[in-house]
């Protein structure tokens, strides 16, 4: 018999269908919002310090933390939340947050030196990153 014509496959792709449209409305949703937050900021109180970045960032942080957390102790909600919220809003609105996040339970779980290694290995190698990527663009322009 076909996959296909199988009624839990049917099920299952509408499920995979369903995370990945709450993931792409969330995502619409964050990057609308940190486009809005960060420019409105950017405009108000000038460019020298990124004011619109860091709001987006600690508000990203303060969301995902009050999602999970929230979400994790109300199981009984749809699980659909969890895709519109931290996978689509947060991830389209800020990835510092997940990071962030990851280091927060790296330390609750007493792994301080794992966590202080990716806090360090992500800002020096991120920001050798962003080098790398500046002087491959200047060279190839």
């Amino acid at each position: 018999m076909c996959a296909a014509r199988l009624p839990w496959v049917r099920q299952e792709r509408s499920r995979t269908l369903q995370k990945y449209l709450l993931i792409a409305a969330g995502g619409a949703l964050g990057s609308m919002a940190r486009y809005w937050v960060a420019g409105t900021l950017s405009g108000r109180a000038g460019t020298r310090f990124p004011w619109g970045t860091f709001v987006v960032n600690i508000t990203a942080c303060v969301i995902i933390g009050f999602t999970i957390t929230w979400l994790g102790r109300h199981i009984e909600l749809s699980r659909a939340w969890l895709y519109l919220i931290p996978v689509g809003f947060i991830g389209a609105y800020s990835t510092f947050s997940t990071y962030e996040w990851e280091t927060f339970t790296m330390m609750e779980a007493g792994e301080l030196a794992i966590a202080l290694l990716y806090v360090l290995s992500s800002v020096a190698l991120g920001l050798a990153a962003v080098w790398v990527g500046a002087k491959l663009a200047s060279a190839l322009s």
